[in-house]
């Protein structure tokens, strides 16, 4: 079955809806531009301490569209594993904790905890294009489809109440998965082990094409981390009383399009670098595969043009993420190579 010939794509209709903004998704998430924020807190104590059990106390600015400017209360903690480690990042990513009570009727309305993805780095400035480089990762795989994390851009000045110093950076906050989920009709799924024919094939489908596509294997569809639940970079969805799980996928900063310079390949697969990419689907989707990659093919146009009407992709990220995503293209189009690099490399469980 890995080596059967790999007939001609289908010009089947798409499986997948791919409008945008996608019906109920929240004020926040259905803008692209870049909000204006201010987070005044205990900084210097959060990036010493980093807890990520107990919150400190800050405040949340930012304007709305008719120009008002918005104070909400906030709590914060620190996030995350490999970023949240001092000798990673200097700036560990952030879990903002919105007052409920205070976010209704403005553009945070139904928002309470969001993550924050942050610079990492506070004195290369090369690191924010790392964020927007990650940024646009989410925003792609959103296009392709709705069962996906929203992100919102923000230009953030973090004001340090110990000290009055301040920085100002980007960052992006990230749809709530339950939300995700609401929106289409699910409820997330918490389980410790998931076998694949319990995995919705098209979803996950996908997930492999666009996981390959960005280059990034830092994932797993079925295996959960030490003591966690399933699964590695995915969270599972599905419908009340479906038996089928949907996978959603996040975490994409070990990606080579990303590019992160403390990015490094599983050792598992022996990758020379994160730029090289390798196909992690299963054999027994190949005729799955085949209208999974027409698809993208049909959704070409709009990844690039995401790319090329990001303002803020600055200096060498702009040409490096299209030259990523043109490699990506010229081994789909050539079938010889799609029978090579993803038929010919897809995982057997009987070889």
């Amino acid at each position: 079955m890995k080596h059967r010939i790999f007939a001609a794509l289908l010009l089947a209709v798409p499986l997948f809806a791919s409008a945008e903004p996608y019906p109920g998704i929240a004020p926040l998430f259905a803008d692209h531009s870049v909000l204006e924020v201010t987070i005044e807190a205990p900084m210097s104590a959060l990036m010493d301490v980093r807890p990520d059990r107990a919150y400190l106390d800050g405040s949340f600015t930012y304007t709305e569209a008719d120009g008002s400017e918005k104070k909400l209360g906030l709590k914060l903690r620190t996030r995350g594993n490999y970023r949240r480690g001092k000798d990673h990042c200097d700036f560990a990513p952030i879990r903002l904790n919105l007052q409920k009570g205070q976010v209704k009727g403005t553009l945070f309305h139904g928002q309470d905890k969001l993550k924050l993805v942050t610079h990492c780095k506070t004195r290369d400035y090369k690191y924010e294009q790392l964020v927007m480089r990650e940024y646009l990762a989410y925003r792609l795989l959103h296009e392709l489809t709705p069962k996906s994390f929203a992100v919102r851009l923000m230009r953030i000045t973090y004001v340090d109440l110990e000290d009055e110093k301040s920085i100002t950076k980007l960052g992006f906050v990230i749809e709530d998965d339950k939300a995700v989920a609401k929106r289409n009709d699910m409820k997330k799924v918490s389980i410790g082990l998931v076998t694949r024919e319990y995995l919705e094939p098209e979803q996950e489908s996908l997930i492999h094409v666009f996981q390959y596509m960005i280059g990034n294997t830092e994932y797993s569809v079925m295996r959960s981390e030490p003591k966690k639940d399933c699964c590695h970079n995915v969270d599972l969805m599905a419908p009340k009383g479906a038996s089928l799980y949907t996978p959603l996928a996040f975490d994409f900063d070990f990606a080579g399009f990303v590019n992160a310079p403390y990015a490094q390949p599983n050792p598992r697969y022996k990758l020379p670098n994160v730029r090289m990419r390798l196909f992690k689907g299963k054999c027994e989707y190949n005729e799955q595969l085949q209208s999974t990659i027409q698809y993208f093919h049909e959704k070409k146009d709009a990844l690039f043009n995401i790319i090329e009407e990001e303002p803020l992709l600055k200096g060498p990220s702009r040409p490096s993420t299209r030259k990523y995503l043109e490699t990506f293209y010229d081994r789909i189009e050539d079938p010889a190579q799609v029978k090579k690099w993803l038929v010919g490399k897809c995982y057997d469980p009987a070889s």
